[in-house]
């Protein structure tokens, strides 16, 4: 199990403002593309063996930015499918459920195309992934880079750790960050998060 590095997208106009950004396909905004580029040091100091991407155009641009080519497009690391609260804030939902809280009640039901997704079905298709990042490492030389979304990595993380998808919500996951999850004694770990270069 080598080196695992985790990027979330650059800033967009609806992570500034709090709104649940699912499968809508929102543009990073200027300061997201800067976010991006300031973390090309931090990629090229490391070797890539393979490098994982979100079908999304805000994943797929911070992937283009920060230096990744060969990018393996993934529908699997499509950001939670938020169903009924798509674009909604959490201050919208709790004014109807004051107690929610996505990591254990999910999401609202949606329409047919994006009916919504449990935790434990966000942690089904992490584990997917986990399975193809095992597979490159053991095909290829060096890290594996995965270039996705704030909720969806924080569930990455938790199955990595050996945790239900629940736990997700103990890792709180900044725009345009590096997280490399590695290990110790043969165990996963967090090894570094919400890495940014200095200013």
């Amino acid at each position: 199990m080598g080196d695992l590095f985790l990027v979330r997208h650059g800033e967009t106009e609806w992570s500034r403002s709090g709104r649940h950004t699912g499968w809508t396909d929102v543009p990073l905004t200027e300061r997201g593309r800067e976010e991006a580029r300031r973390l090309v040091p931090l990629i090229r100091s490391h070797r890539i063996g393979a490098a994982f991407v979100s079908p999304l155009q805000r994943a797929r641009e911070t992937g283009e930015l920060i230096g990744l080519h060969e990018l393996r497009v993934d529908v699997d690391l499509r950001e939670w499918d938020y169903g009924g609260y798509e674009g909604v804030t959490t201050l919208e939902i709790q004014r109807e459920r004051p107690d929610w809280f996505l990591f254990t009640d999910g999401v609202a039901p949606g329409p047919p195309d994006h009916p919504g997704e449990s935790p434990e079905q966000v942690g089904a298709r992490a584990d997917r992934v986990l399975a193809k990042v095992d597979a490159a490492h053991a095909n290829t030389e060096g890290c594996v880079v995965v270039v996705a979304h704030g909720h969806f990595l924080r569930v990455l993380t938790a199955r990595r750790l050996g945790l239900p998808a629940s736990a997700g919500a103990l890792f709180q996951l900044a725009t345009g960050t590096l997280c490399r999850l590695g290990t110790e004694h043969g165990r996963p770990v967090i090894a570094g998060w919400n890495v940014r270069p200095p200013s």
